[in-house]
Parts: C-alpha cells; sequence; structure tokens
C-alpha cells in the first residue's frame, strides 16, 4: 500500500508533490502511522530530476510539521488539564503520574522535548503532553523545531545528496526510522517504569 502510495506521489506535478508532503507532514503529529518521512524523502529524490526544489521542500515540510506540533501544544495546554482528570484521561495517566510527569517536563522539559522528536511513534505525544504539563512556548516548541529541522534535512540529504537509487534510499529511511522506533518504544518502557516507581515513592 505505501509503495503504491509513494508511486503515485511520484507522478504528481511540482505543486500537488510539495502541497500532499506538507500535509503529511502536518499530519504525522496527529497520526503516527502516516508515511510522512519516507515520502519527504521521496520529494527529495525527485529533486535530482529537476522536479521539485530540495531546500524549497525541506523548508515546506518543516513549517507544516512544526505548525502541527504547535497546535498540538497548544491544545494539550488548553484542555490537557481537564482531559486527565476526566475519566478517561485518568484510566490514560493517573492523576499521581500525571503530577511527576508535570515535574519532569519542568526539570527536564526541553531537553526531553528535543531528543524525543525524533523518535518515530512516540514524537507525535510529545508536544501535547507538553502543554499538559505547563511547559512554556519556548521550552516546548524551540526544541521542536530544532528537532525537526535536523530531521528534515537528514531527509533531504538522504533523498537529493547521497547518489544513491530511490530503493536505496527507501531502506535507508525505513532502517533508520524503524531503529529509532525500537529506541523511542523502549526509551518509552524505561520512561512509564521509572514514572510508575516514582508515583509510588511519592505515595
Amino acid at each position: 500500500m505505501v509503495d503504491a502510495f509513494l508511486n503515485w506521489l511520484a507522478s504528481l506535478p511540482a505543486l500537488a508533490t510539495y502541497l500532499v508532503l506538507m500535509l503529511l507532514s502536518a499530519l504525522e503529529n496527529f497520526f503516527p502511522p502516516v508515511p510522512a518521512d519516507v515520502a519527504v524523502a521521496l520529494g527529495a529524490f525527485l529533486a535530482n530530476r529537476g522536479e521539485v526544489n530540495p531546500v524549497l521542500l525541506g523548508v515546506l515540510c518543516w513549517l507544516a510539521n512544526c505548525g502541527s506540533a504547535a497546535w498540538t501544544y497548544w491544545l494539550g495546554r488548553r484542555h490537557g488539564v481537564t482531559f486527565f482528570a476526566s475519566g478517561f484521561g485518568k484510566r490514560i495517566v493517573p492523576p499521581g503520574a500525571m503530577d511527576v510527569l508535570r515535574d519532569a517536563y519542568q526539570k527536564h522539559g526541553a531537553l526531553g522535548v528535543f531528543v524525543s522528536r525524533f523518535f518515530p511513534g512516540i514524537r507525535a505525544a510529545v508536544t501535547p503532553f507538553a502543554g499538559a504539563a505547563g511547559l512554556s512556548p519556548t521550552r516546548a516548541l524551540v526544541p521542536t523545531a530544532l528537532a525537526s529541522g535536523i530531521w528534515y534535512a537528514l531527509l533531504i540529504f538522504a533523498g537529493c545528496a547521497l547518489g544513491l537509487g530511490w530503493p536505496a534510499v527507501k531502506s535507508l529511511v525505513e532502517r533508520v526510522t524503524g531503529a529509532l522506533a525500537y529506541v523511542g518504544l523502549a526509551a518509552a518502557a524505561i520512561a512509564a517504569l521509572w514514572l510508575w516507581r516514582r508515583q509510588r515513592a511519592k505515595r
């Protein structure tokens, strides 16, 4: 299915390519399974054929990703406290755990946001939780923008500057994102265990 989508994307005119990749970059913060990373790498690869400008593509996708991340941050900031105090929210993160999480964000938030934004799968949860934890916009959105900028620069580099054929580029991006996803899941499991132990210690 992903390959069929990428083939369709490769057949689009330049303007449509920019718009579709911007949309995917934005949607990733709401629906992590969106294949935004591979698609952006494909868009950069198309630059080798002169169909898109790689710098413009990287900037547009970065802006779209940062914009939707900022939106999820403000949603968390505005509605997070109420949501996590409700029945469903309490089942996701109990009040005691939320207090510990809030303390952790206040102490290590900027660095944690920056590092976590490199991990597929969990990066989408970083900014809304930062908002719910009360992290300031500067400490939440600046590291988000920096991490996203580095990541999109690497994707563009992989797509158009390595001199690889598309199958090799696709394989490289999938291997890197897959490895980062496993690291992110391991980090999330360790963080959940730490959160549980801190919550018990507080009790």
